[in-house]
């Protein structure tokens, strides 16, 4: 059974289990699923200073830093005690495309010539990481909510900006995966 857990689950079997969180979600407590919502809370209850986008009762919201723990949880108890000691299987045209970019050493899933304290130092990491960081956090503001919210939430739920932002959000990724990331990568 563990070697079941440690190995990645198909797509028909780990699909279904998120997509059934939204109608639980709904079913139970009459809660939309979505994580980008709780930096919202997060800063509301940290900083109570007089701004307007903070000034709303974030008591009524706790379960979803609740649920936000739980992922973090999840991912720190699967790291630890359930990670797959074997190295990343990936296709071969991909290692030699990475390889061009100096990019060797694939043992999880971020490279470590990417995302480090001493990659972050450097003009790619910085790109990777900060810029890029900002640009997700921008966007899932601008858009009002992150992937999970509109992808999985707002499409169950047949709402349209939902579909029009999850349209821009794949758009956005494939201009990111195959013209922006090849430029970032060799810089």
């Amino acid at each position: 059974m563990l070697e079941l857990i440690r190995e990645p689950w198909p797509w028909y079997i780990a699909g279904p289990l998120v997509g059934l969180t939204v109608p639980a979600l709904l079913i139970i407590g009459n809660k939309a699923f979505g994580i980008s919502a709780s930096l919202r809370h997060t800063c509301a209850m940290c900083l109570p200073a007089n701004i307007k986008f903070f000034k709303y009762d974030w008591k009524k919201e706790i379960w979803n830093m609740f649920f936000v723990f739980g992922i973090l949880l999840g991912g720190v108890i699967a790291y630890s005690f359930l990670s797959n000691p074997n190295p990343i299987i990936i296709d071969g045209n991909l290692q030699t495309e990475l390889a061009g970019y100096g990019i060797t050493e694939i043992y999880g899933m971020l490279p470590e010539q990417l995302f480090s304290w001493e990659s972050l130092f450097t003009l790619k990491g910085f790109f990777m990481m900060v810029v890029g960081g900002f640009f997700i956090g921008f966007g899932s503001r601008y858009a009002g909510g992150c992937t999970s919210g509109h992808a999985i939430s707002g499409l169950s739920n047949l709402q349209l900006p939902s579909l029009i932002a999850t349209c821009c959000f794949f758009i956005g990724g494939l201009i990111m995966a195959n013209i922006i990331l090849p430029f970032i990568l060799s810089l």
